[in-house]
Parts: C-alpha cells; sequence; structure tokens
C-alpha cells in the first residue's frame, strides 16, 4: 500500500514568489510550511518555457524530445503514458485532474480535441488515467465561447462576471496604470477559479473511502495573465509601493545596454522588432512598458499567489480533516516561471533565464516516511516528478519514465539539468538548447530553420506565415555564471577565458540528453 499523493501546480510562477524562497511582499505561509517541512529544491529546472511541453513533461516522466509536444500548438497524443493512469493500473490508485491541464491545444471552440470537447458535452472523466477530469483555463470565456468546464460553469452561475477578465494574449491595457492584459476585474472571489478549484478538490476528496490510495492533480491558472485577480482582493498589495524587481536594469537606456550583449531577438522584443507571439500576445512590444506597469502587474501577481496559497491551506485542512496528515505526500511547483520586469520584459517565450526555467519547488513527503526537511541546491528537473510519484507508491518505475525519483538530501546524485526550445510558427525556426551545471547555463542556439514546414502551415497558415528577419547560424549563444551574475546580464559566451568551459558545457548536454523521437509531432494549433 502507497501513499497518499497531492501534486499541485501553478501556471507562470517564479522560483521566487514564495515567501520561502525570499519574496517580501506577497504572503505564502501554506505552501512556505510545506517547505519547511519537507525538500525545497533551489534549483529545479523545466524542459520547456512555455505551457503545454511543460505540462506534457510532468505528466508523462519524459523529455520533450521524447513525449513530442515540443511546443504550444502540439497535441500530446492520447496513446502517450500517463502517470495518474500507471498508479491506477499498477497501484490502484484513484485519480483526479482539477483545474489546467493543456495536453491539447487550448480555445478549440470546435471540439477537435478530447480536453476541450468534454466540457462541450459535460463530460467529467475518465480521461489519460484520471478517473475524474474537471478543466479550467484563465478566463472563461475566449471570443465569447466558454473555455474549460469553469467557463461553463460562470456562464450558468454568474453570468455577469462572465467577461469579466481582460481578453487573453492581447496586450490592450486597463488597471490603474493601462498596463496590459490587467484589469480591476468586478468578478466575486467566489467566482474566481483558485476558489471554484479548490472547492472541487475538497468535495473529491471528501466522497472518498478513508482506505483509499489516491492521487491529485490540483492545477491553479494562476498567475498567468491576464493579470486580473478579483478587485476586492487588490488592497493586499499595494502597487504604488513597491519598487521594480531587481532583475530590472533601471532605465531604457540600461535596459538596451544589457540586451545589446545577448543574441539578437533579445533587443529587438524590445524594440518592437521581434513579435514574442510564442510567449505573449502580438500587440505588445516591451518598450512600451512604464515603471508604474511593471509594479501594478507585479502587484497583481502577488495577489494571485496569496488566493493560490489560501486555497492550498483549505485543501491541506480537508486532509487533515479525513485523518490523511500522516499519509499524504505533497508536491508543489509550476510549469514555467514568467519574466516579470526582469530586462524590462514581462511574458515568457524563447529566454532561457532562472525567470522562466528556475521553479518552486518543493516535495512534503508523508511525516509517516520520517524524512528529515532539507534545502537542496542540486539540479533536479520536471521530468523526475513521475518517478517521484512512483517511489511513493511503492512501485517500481516503468522504463518509459525518464527522470528519477527526488533525492531526500544534498547527496550530491545530481549534475545537470536540460531545457529546450523549438519554435512553434515555422517562420521563425529558432532551435535553443540548454544544460544548468555547476552554476552555469548555457544556451547553444542550433542554426535557425525558418521557412521548414511543422504542421501549422497545413491548419494556421495566417500565423505560419509569420516570420521575423532574425536568424542563427548556430554560433550563438548565452553563457552566465550563476553565482558571480545571477540576474543573468553579462553573457559570456565570446569571452576567451570561458572558452573551455563552454566546449565542456556543450559537450556534457549533448551526450547527456536522450535522442530525439524519430517522427516529430506537428503543430496543429497557435496554443
Amino acid at each position: 500500500m502507497g501513499r497518499k499523493i497531492l501534486f499541485i501546480t501553478t501556471d507562470q510562477q517564479r522560483f521566487d514568489s514564495l515567501g520561502v524562497n525570499g519574496n517580501k511582499f506577497c504572503r505564502t505561509p501554506n505552501i512556505d510550511a510545506l517547505a519547511k517541512a519537507g525538500i525545497n529544491y533551489t534549483r529545479a529546472y523545466n524542459q520547456n518555457t512555455v505551457c503545454m511541453p511543460a505540462r506534457s513533461t510532468m505528466l508523462t516522466g519524459q523529455y520533450v524530445r521524447t513525449h513530442g509536444v515540443f511546443s504550444n500548438g502540439v497535441a500530446l497524443p492520447e496513446t502517450a503514458p500517463s502517470v495518474a493512469k500507471f498508479l491506477k493500473e499498477n497501484a490502484g490508485y484513484k485519480t483526479a485532474l482539477v483545474g489546467k491541464a493543456h495536453f491539447e491545444p487550448a480555445f478549440d471552440m470546435a471540439g477537435k480535441w478530447e480536453e476541450n470537447r468534454r466540457q462541450m458535452v459535460g463530460d467529467f472523466g475518465p480521461w489519460r488515467g484520471f478517473d475524474y477530469a474537471i478543466h479550467a483555463m484563465h478566463v472563461a470565456n475566449f471570443r465569447g465561447q466558454p473555455v474549460g468546464h469553469y467557463g461553463r460553469w460562470v456562464q450558468k452561475n454568474f453570468p455577469e462576471y462572465y467577461n469579466s477578465a481582460p481578453p487573453l494574449l492581447n496586450a490592450s491595457g486597463g488597471g490603474d496604470t493601462n498596463a496590459p492584459e490587467t484589469s480591476n476585474n468586478a468578478m466575486p472571489r467566489e467566482a474566481y477559479h483558485t476558489d471554484w478549484l479548490a472547492g472541487l478538490a475538497v468535495d473529491w476528496l471528501k466522497n472518498l473511502d478513508s482506505g483509499d490510495d489516491w492521487f491529485l492533480w490540483l492545477s491553479f491558472p494562476d498567475p498567468h495573465h491576464p493579470w486580473d485577480p478579483p478587485k476586492s482582493e487588490n488592497a493586499r498589495c499595494a502597487w504604488r509601493d513597491l519598487p521594480l524587481p531587481d532583475g530590472h536594469p533601471g532605465s531604457p537606456e540600461a535596459i538596451r545596454k544589457v540586451l545589446a550583449r545577448k543574441p539578437a531577438h533579445w533587443l529587438a522584443y524590445y524594440e518592437g522588432k521581434f513579435a514574442n507571439i510564442e510567449g505573449g500576445p502580438m500587440n505588445f512590444t516591451p518598450q512600451q512598458l512604464t515603471d508604474d506597469n511593471i509594479r501594478e502587474i507585479n502587484a497583481k501577481v502577488h495577489v494571485m499567489n496569496e488566493l493560490v496559497d489560501e486555497a492550498v491551506g483549505k485543501v491541506m485542512a480537508q486532509i487533515k480533516t479525513r485523518g490523511w496528515s500522516d499519509d499524504t505526500d505533497v508536491i508543489f511547483t509550476t510549469d514555467h516561471g514568467e519574466l516579470q520586469g526582469d530586462f524590462g520584459f514581462v511574458y515568457k517565450g524563447p529566454w532561457h533565464v532562472d525567470a522562466l526555467m528556475r521553479l518552486p519547488f518543493i516535495w512534503r513527503p508523508a511525516p509517516s516516511a520520517k524524512v528529515k526537511p532539507a534545502t537542496v541546491n542540486q539540479p533536479v528537473e520536471q521530468v523526475d516528478i513521475a518517478a517521484t510519484c512512483s517511489a511513493i507508491a511503492g512501485v517500481a518505475q516503468p522504463d518509459w519514465m525518464q527522470g528519477k525519483p527526488l533525492p531526500l538530501s544534498e547527496d550530491g546524485s545530481r549534475q545537470r539539468a536540460f531545457c529546450e526550445w523549438d519554435s512553434q510558427f515555422p517562420g521563425y525556426g529558432f532551435h535553443f538548447r540548454s544544460i544548468y551545471r555547476d552554476g552555469f547555463v548555457l544556451t547553444k542556439y542550433e542554426p535557425s530553420t525558418p521557412g521548414k514546414p511543422n504542421g501549422l502551415e497545413e491548419s494556421w497558415p495566417q500565423f505560419a506565415g509569420i516570420t521575423t528577419p532574425i536568424k542563427y547560424d548556430g554560433t550563438e549563444g548565452e553563457l552566465y555564471n550563476l553565482d558571480a551574475d545571477p540576474r543573468q546580464w553579462e553573457n559570456l559566451w565570446d569571452d576567451p577565458a570561458h572558452r573551455t568551459l563552454k566546449s565542456d558545457l556543450i559537450a556534457d548536454m549533448y551526450d547527456n540528453m536522450p535522442p530525439e523521437r524519430s517522427q516529430k509531432l506537428k503543430v496543429e494549433a497557435p496554443a
């Protein structure tokens, strides 16, 4: 008999968003308590910096190049392995997913993919190994059509707030400062997806038998944009009192100086010469941001994170009420980070820096396991989550899982972590490979492949035709010493003193990454 597993994820949350990781502007006592009672991994990395690849890695326990979802818009095959299905079939677990899945393209109003079709017909399971699955995204509707089961619920129960969120992936301004994709959302807290999902998770736990082993993936859509927590909660963090983040260079001139040391798409994004449509709205350019825009966005992110923390507290209270506290493992993490003012940027995309790759990552083993609390600084990866769940359940890890159970202490068993980027849009054709090792992050830019078909041109030619004049020939890259330069402002790629280290890291990376799948999956949608 294994232990019960509560797997909590957020969307687009930075490592430094938690009080236990140094945040001074946000209160996260429930998540902090998990870290203090368990293991806080300070160098956890994702395998991709956007949603679908990262989430597919968490479900399958496979690297991106193996499961094949190399970007948003690539549907994870229905035959792909699932840690939920594995636990259900091999250890008798009851399984549920409550919240954001995004293993298949979102905003699929025609119901082409099962993940979207389910809400149209009121289907709550089974699906991908989950006995019960109920879906929510960041907004209730997209262009007037309900998104996920949450969208249907809001439409029925709170119709006056069905359109209260700002349009997703549209940089039109709002809030107090006219910040992009921001609003003072009139929706009451009880209608907002964070508390709705916590309530559903509590209800599912209430209906289990006391002797059941269970795996619950509770997946909050926040603090991903739009930045629109309920207006009633905004007083938690006064944006006018916030400083600019430490990663912000301080002025347009200083931003340009930092970005000029990096490959071309960095400065081009800031100046509006490169559209980051693979990670944000196509009608946004960072140079339009004011300092107050960044402050207000960050304040709303802090509010969203506080609401998530309180929701975690509600679910933990239910676990205690059921008498399961001593026998429940909790894993908390996110899919990727958010730039949130670093380099003068917001959103995510093809930027392999800690703001997007480094994750909040906590494992609180069940107290019955008698594991000593620890802080682990060696690198771990998202790909390790499925293997860890197998170990918790007490079943042998299957061959298709490529990660390893997370270390319980600073035992020296981990040396490196990988992250990859392959463009969703064939007109861009960027390919980046990154390694973290020994306090350095290196990103090798492989030759660009602009115009090479990848599937998007078959169904969305209006997007496939978007191009950029920026092309990389394979000699470019980034190298940062995180101990000396934690903000990653000093690119050492061309520094003669680091030539040997650069060559060693590149060789180590390619020697240890698994081979790519032979049949590349197609991009079928924009997101």
